[in-house]
């Protein structure tokens, strides 16, 4: 599985490279994507991805709109993590440290720090912390357990707990 998984390395650095050389697309080159993600043609200079990001499978990312005839910029920021079949319209800006949603359809832009999802894609979750290609940082991962099981938990469980 290894030598796959070197194959696979070799075949997503040749893409990025096609996009940014032969398409003009603003890839930078710590992207990884999937070879199945797609990239808007039609307007490929309006396309921006930011460093350390993912973008994965059956992803399209459009920079067009032919029913306006339009053609704005559509930004990703710097370790987000696009999830597999999402759809992000033309001239929409991804912050920083952003999770989108497998499947899911960004309308809007999306502040910084923020996970989305769902058709149209909404805000479920702010202030996160993630690590390159839009890994959640385990850190911060255990301390919004740690309140989230406080802020849940009943009375009788806490005033038990605090006994203990």
């Amino acid at each position: 599985m290894n030598k796959l998984r070197k194959l696979r390395l070799v075949l997503v650095g040749i893409k990025r490279s096609y996009l940014r050389r032969v398409w003009k697309m603003d890839i930078d080159p710590t992207v990884e994507m999937s070879l199945s993600a797609h990239f808007d043609k039609t307007h490929p200079q309006g396309i921006h991805v930011g460093r350390y990001s993912y973008v994965a499978f059956d992803a399209r990312i459009l920079a067009h709109d032919m029913t306006r005839n339009v053609k704005p910029h559509t930004h990703i920021g710097e370790n987000c993590f696009i999830g597999g079949r999402s759809l992000v319209l033309p001239g929409i800006r991804i912050g920083n440290q952003c999770i989108v949603g497998a499947g899911s359809v960004v309308t809007k832009s999306v502040p910084d720090n923020s996970i989305v999802a769902g058709n149209p894609a909404r805000v479920i979750r702010s202030n996160v912390r993630l690590l390159t290609y839009g890994r959640i940082d385990p850190a911060w991962a255990a301390e919004q357990a740690g309140q989230d099981d406080g802020a849940t938990g009943s009375a009788k469980e806490r005033d038990m707990a605090a006994e203990a």
